[in-house]
C-alpha cells in the first residue's frame, strides 16, 4: 500500500509538471491567438475585447493557475472558436481513440506471440531469421507511412477498404470495425517488432532454466511448457514495454486519425493546432498525457501480480 501511495503521488507530481509545461509552450508559439478568433482585419476595439475575454493581458502563471484551478472540477474552458466546451468534445471523442488504441495493442500483441514463441523454440533456423526481418522492416516504418501505404494499397489499387469515413457500432459492427482495421494495423505493426523482439529474447534465456529442464524431464510437451512455465515470466518485460508504447499509440493516432479522417481525439487535436484553439488543444493534451501517466502507473501495479519478486 506504501508503495502505490508513493506512486500515486508521483503521478501527481508528474501530470502538473506535464501540463505546466505544455501550457507554457502552447503559448509561446508563434502568430497572435486574437487574429485566429477574429482575423487580421477586426478593428483594435474588437482585438482588446476578444484579448480581456481570452485572458491574454494576464501573466502566464495566472492563466495557468486559473485553468488549473477549473481543470480539476471538469471544466476545460469553451472553445471560442465553436463555443463547444472542450470537455464535452473530448468525451465525444476519446471513445473512437481508445478503442482503436486497444484494437491496435491486440493486433499486435496476438501476430507478435506467436512469432516470438516460433522464433524463441528453434533460434536461428530459417523461420527466427525470416521473422527477425520482417520484425526489422515493420519497425522501420513510421505509423503514418504505413497508413499512407495501407490507403495506396488496400483503397486505391483494390478497393478493399473505403479510404476514408467512419462507421458507429451502433449502426452497423462489420462496417464499425472494418473502418477501423486499417488504422489499426498502421498503429500495431511498429508495435510487433518490438514485441516479437524482446519477448523471443526473455523466451530464449528462460527455455535455459533448470524449471524448464525439470519439466522436460517430467515428460511435459511443449505446448503444456510455454503455456504454463515460459510465457509468464518471460512476458513482464513485454508489459513493461506495452505500457509505453500504448501511451505511444495514443499519441500516434494523432497522423492516422487525420490520415484516415475518423473523428477521434486525434483529429481533434490537429484541427485544434491548425485553428490556434489553444483552449481545446490543452484539454487534448491534459487527456493524451494523463492516458500515458495512468497506464504507466497501472503497469507498475501489475508488476506484482506477473512476478511477485517485484513487490521487495
Amino acid at each position: 500500500m506504501r508503495l502505490v501511495l508513493a506512486r500515486l503521488v508521483r503521478l501527481v507530481l508528474v501530470l502538473l509538471a506535464v501540463t505546466a509545461a505544455s501550457f507554457s509552450m502552447i503559448s509561446l508559439l508563434p502568430g497572435d491567438t486574437v487574429d485566429s478568433v477574429l482575423g487580421a482585419k477586426a478593428s483594435a476595439q474588437d482585438r482588446e475585447k476578444a484579448r480581456e475575454e481570452l485572458h491574454l493581458n494576464d501573466p502566464l502563471p495566472v492563466r495557468y493557475v486559473s485553468w488549473l484551478s477549473h481543470a480539476t472540477q471538469g471544466d476545460l474552458g469553451k472553445s471560442y472558436r465553436t463555443k463547444q466546451p472542450v470537455a464535452e468534445a473530448i468525451q465525444q471523442r476519446i471513445g473512437l481513440t481508445l478503442e482503436l488504441v486497444v484494437l491496435s495493442q491486440l493486433i499486435a500483441l496476438l501476430i507478435a506471440t506467436p512469432m516470438a514463441i516460433a522464433s524463441a523454440l528453434r533460434p536461428g533456423k530459417w523461420l527466427d531469421q525470416t521473422s527477425s526481418a520482417l520484425s526489422l522492416g515493420m519497425l522501420a516504418a513510421p505509423a503514418y507511412m504505413l497508413a499512407v501505404g495501407m490507403l495506396a494499397v488496400f483503397s486505391a489499387k483494390l478497393h478493399w477498404f473505403s479510404p476514408t469515413g467512419f462507421t458507429r457500432i451502433s449502426v452497423d459492427v462489420f462496417d464499425h470495425f472494418r473502418t477501423l482495421t486499417l488504422p489499426s494495423l498502421a498503429l500495431a505493426l511498429p508495435e510487433v517488432a518490438i514485441y516479437m523482439r524482446l519477448l523471443r529474447s526473455e523466451l530464449i534465456n528462460t527455455f535455459q532454466q533448470d524449471y524448464i529442464w525439470f519439466a522436460r524431464a517430467k515428460g511435459l510437451g511443449t505446448v503444456a511448457i510455454v503455456r504454463r512455465h515460459a510465457l509468464r515470466p518471460s512476458s513482464v518485460g513485454v508489459i513493461t514495454v506495452a505500457g509505453v508504447t500504448m501511451g505511444r499509440m495514443i499519441g500516434g493516432t494523432v497522423m492516422v486519425e487525420s490520415i484516415f479522417a475518423l473523428p477521434g481525439l486525434g483529429g481533434y487535436t490537429i484541427d485544434a493546432i491548425t485553428h490556434r484553439d489553444f483552449l481545446s488543444l490543452q484539454g487534448a493534451i491534459v487527456v493524451f498525457t494523463v492516458a500515458f501517466v495512468i497506464i504507466n502507473f497501472l503497469v507498475d501495479i501489475l508488476y506484482g501480480v506477473l512476478d511477485p519478486r517485484t513487490r521487495i
